[in-house]
């Protein structure tokens, strides 16, 4: 009788079984269901031993897969961070992809990376990705203070799975309020080195207790290694970048400089060219010109203070380079349509100034004859006016003076304290003479050095009076000597061609105006004797008495005349009752407020001033010299 064995084998009971769910991928809980199976069907002890072991070598072979599987993808994440990274060229790019790979490698909440300051001695905040407080993004850590400062401080990762529960950190309250604020629980944290420096911090967190297994550890300071050389990298890709425009910035300065150089050199070239073939004062005005690039002309006449140092300056949209020699300023180039000048071309501008007086002072001593001829033309008026008078005009007209025109003599000195004599004072005078020889060619009049100052015979204008002409006189010499000078002039003097002996009377009424400015304190003005009032009665020859009654009551008297009124009798009478307006109603028989209205009158045509103590002599004696004249004239 054969034997029948107990049941028949279950198929569950196969550890074979768990070849399947490793191929499957299976969950570690699907596991325990062939034992449970096997258990369920009545498996033996032998049987349900030898599935547990299968089970525990299944789950090994299992976990093994899963640490390759996981390794696997850290490497590929590692390389592909790798290629990320060396494909940015932005440091700030650079940083945000590091921190963003860093979260979503070890499946973080937040991720965040500090940058060591040398010169602050702590690490700061940097880069954060998933934070949500403003007080912990603008956190700083000082060397070993928290988590952060401590791996910046050492140099070694540290990990913790309870920052606040965990003593070995050192808290500070900055540091605790910002990660509270952020709710930070678990934190991990490896340095940025490069070589034996650390340069920052990598962190991984989470707002609950984590464990961060070795792993996870080792493939932050992986990616914090990759994350080091990539900002370095960056770091000497801003600093090649930042030398190459420096570089580019140097080339273009030497390359403006050499332009510069060469419009110099050309600039000299042609100003030296111009010198020797006897070129003019606006053939060097026209070669800046073409060199600079702009408007250069010559200008004539003094210039303020600050533009006669020799210096082109700036004034305005214009540069300005004094023309001046000895001390005198003969005038300026102006340089216009370049309102930037470097320093090269700026002396460019002052080396044609320099030039351009040179040739202005040629110019002189060649006129300087001329100026001599011109003297001894007036010298010959003033002191042999009966010389054949057709000599005289000739003699005039080779040097393009008008002795058919009428003329003013002018006295000119310069105005300095008296002082004893030196040899500057001859310097002087000297100075004065050249500058009034050479203004009396430009108005086709004569010079000469006379008792200490100069005289002048100048031609009257069309509209031109002598007090004018006395004004326009000081001002221009005083402006090219850059000192006071004061000028007294005559009254208007017949054609010298025709009344010679007219200039000699002429000058000595020009001196005795000039020393009564000097005497009055009025140096280093201009005037004629019709500018000093009566005074200018006793001053001149002509003894102009309607010419004073004109210029002091003409226009009360014209006024009376166009409007048959009574204003010159009043002004009399107000005059002669001592300026009351009562007696003077009184005198004239009329209302104290006809009177009132008539002296209002009276204000308005002789000016606010009228009653003032000089003013109201002068008016008395016109309204005298004007009673006598009508008495005469009756």
């Amino acid at each position: 009788m054969s034997e029948e064995p107990l049941h028949e084998p279950d198929p569950s009971a196969d550890p074979a079984a768990y070849l399947g769910l490793l191929a499957r991928g299976a969950p570690a809980e699907a596991y325990d269901r062939p034992v449970l199976l096997a258990r369920a069907s009545g498996a033996g002890p032998a049987a349900l031993a030898a599935l547990e072991r299968a089970k525990q070598l299944a789950l090994r072979v299992r976990a093994e897969l899963e640490g390759r599987r996981r390794r696997e993808a850290e490497l590929s994440a590692l390389f592909e961070t790798a290629h990320d990274l060396a494909g940015l060229r932005d440091l700030d790019a650079v940083l945000r992809a590091i921190v963003q790979r860093a979260r979503s490698l070890l499946g973080t909440e937040v991720a965040y990376l500090s940058l060591n300051d040398p010169a602050a001695g702590d690490t700061y905040m940097r880069v954060t990705e998933g934070s949500v407080s403003a007080r912990f993004q603008q956190l700083r850590l000082g060397m070993g203070e928290g988590l952060g400062g401590l791996v910046a401080q050492t140099a070694r990762p540290y990990v913790t799975e309870s920052y606040f529960d965990d003593e070995r950190f050192r808290h500070t309250r900055a540091i605790d309020s910002g990660v509270r604020d952020e709710g930070l629980v678990a934190i991990l944290g490896v340095p940025l080195t490069l070589g034996s420096q650390v340069i920052g911090v990598l962190y991984a967190a989470d707002r609950r207790a984590r464990v961060f297994e070795r792993e996870q550890v080792a493939l932050l300071g992986s990616l914090a290694a990759h994350a080091a050389v990539a900002i370095d990298t960056a770091n000497l890709l801003a600093e090649t970048r930042s030398a190459l425009a420096e570089l580019e910035r140097a080339n273009g300065i030497i390359r403006a400089h050499s332009g510069v150089i060469e419009r110099a050199s050309e600039v000299h070239d042609r100003l030296t060219e111009l010198v020797l073939r006897g070129g003019g004062v606006h053939d060097v005005a026209a070669a800046v010109s073409e060199v600079l690039d702009g408007a250069v002309e010559f200008t004539e006449g003094p210039l303020p203070a600050e533009s006669a140092d020799g210096h082109a300056t700036r004034r305005g949209d214009a540069w300005v380079a004094a023309v001046s020699a000895g001390g005198e300023a003969l005038g300026a180039l102006v340089l216009r349509g370049q309102p930037d000048l470097d320093p090269v071309d700026q002396r460019t501008l002052e080396r044609a100034a320099t030039v351009t007086s040179l040739l202005l002072l040629a110019r002189r001593s060649a006129g300087e004859a001329e100026q001599r001829v011109r003297g001894e033309l007036l010298d010959d008026l003033l002191d042999a006016p009966e010389r054949d008078r057709r000599l005289l005009k000739e003699r005039a007209a080779r040097l393009r003076t008008d002795f058919d025109a009428a003329h003013v003599v002018l006295a000119a000195r310069l105005d300095r304290p008296e002082a004893p004599a030196t040899d500057r004072d001859g310097a002087d005078r000297q100075r004065l003479w050249s500058a009034a020889s050479h203004l009396a060619a430009t108005r086709h009049g004569l010079a000469s050095a006379r008792d200490g100052g100069t005289v002048l015979l100048l031609p009257l204008g069309p509209g031109d009076t002598a007090a004018e002409l006395a004004r326009q006189t000081a001002k221009h010499l005083g402006g090219t000597l850059r000192e006071p000078v004061t000028v007294g002039a005559s009254s208007p003097v017949g054609a010298p061609a025709t009344h010679p002996g007219d200039i000699a009377p002429a000058y000595a009424e020009a001196r005795r105006c000039l020393d009564a400015l000097r005497l009055l304190g009025r140096s280093g003005e201009g005037a004629a004797a019709q500018d000093l009032g009566f005074l200018g009665l006793l001053l001149a020859d002509t003894r102009d008495i309607a010419g004073f009654v004109t210029c002091t009551i003409g226009d009360v008297v014209a006024y009376d005349r166009s409007r048959g009124t009574d204003l010159v009798r009043t002004l009399d009478a107000y005059f002669a009752s001592g300026m009351s307006p009562v007696r003077t109603k009184d005198e004239l028989h009329i209302h104290v407020n006809t009177v009132a209205q008539r002296l209002e009158r009276i204000g308005r045509l002789l000016g606010p001033d009228w009653q003032s103590p000089p003013r109201a002599l002068e008016i008395q004696l016109a309204l005298r010299l004007h009673s006598m004249s009508a008495a005469v004239a009756r």
